[in-house]
């Protein structure tokens, strides 16, 4: 079954089961003309992605008081569509940890024969559902549980012996003055993925555009092009253009 039929079918049961208010496994097998086994592992997957709720034999809508909607969910697609502008296919491309960076993972199933490292998992489970299967690297290291994701010596040298033509980094701020700064600590693979790109995008929301926080990232000649959203004032858009800084603005929908 391809990954195609596979999101297909889920997306059909999943409409099923909200209009209806619940199915059983035996009728949504008989109708997808599927296993038990497939239906159940289909609905075992929707639950894990906070779709619905499996109940004994079957499967539930998600209760509405369950369902919270992201705020900013709309704000990070965004930057990641205008990320995605930048790649063109057959690109070498590494991906930083971060909730704005995974935006970016579902407009890549849009690119043909691109080659990805990333040291979160996060990150990493997205592109295996990607129907174009780019192909995927892992830079391996420390475990940090709190980021979910790889850091540490180890990482940086498997890092190192790539080069890529871009690599995506999100920030917790960026410093007016310093650059893009952030609340982790561990901000040496960060900036081998700077080193080892011949373009840098970091992508931030405008909200964080000004704000100041002790962990300096990288510093303005670390990277070329800033991905954030129309929220931007123009005057701090004109300040960072006066840097050379490329700003690209997202339009929020």
């Amino acid at each position: 079954m391809s990954k195609r039929n596979t999101q297909q079918r889920r997306h059909q049961i999943l409409n099923q089961i909200n209009d209806a208010g619940e199915a059983s496994v035996e009728e949504l097998a008989r109708q997808f003309e599927t296993s038990e086994v497939t239906i159940r592992k289909d609905l075992a997957a929707m639950e894990d992605s906070g779709l619905l709720l499996r109940r004994h034999g079957g499967a539930i809508p998600l209760p509405r008081e369950l369902v919270v909607e992201d705020p900013l969910s709309q704000t990070k697609r965004a930057i990641g569509r205008a990320a995605a502008e930048l790649i063109r296919d057959h690109n070498r491309i590494v991906i930083d940890y971060g909730r704005t960076t995974t935006g970016l993972i579902p407009e890549l199933d849009k690119k043909r024969g691109l080659v990805v490292m990333t040291n979160s998992l996060h990150v990493a489970n997205q592109l295996r559902e990607l129907e174009n299967e780019p192909t995927l690297l892992m830079t391996g290291g420390t475990w940090d549980p709190h980021f979910e994701a790889f850091q540490g010596q180890v990482a940086e040298q498997v890092l190192r012996g790539y080069d890529f033509d871009q690599a995506f980094i999100g920030a917790d701020g960026i410093d007016l003055e310093r650059g893009t700064c952030t609340f982790n600590e561990q901000i040496g693979l960060s900036r081998v993925m700077a080193e080892v790109a011949r373009e840098v995008i970091v992508m931030a929301e405008s909200s964080k555009v000004g704000r100041r926080i002790p962990n300096l990232e990288l510093s303005w000649e670390m990277f070329g092009t800033l991905v954030t959203d129309s929220g931007i004032e123009d005057k701090v858009c004109t300040q960072l253009e006066n840097r050379g800084l490329r700003v690209i603005c997202a339009e929020v929908n």
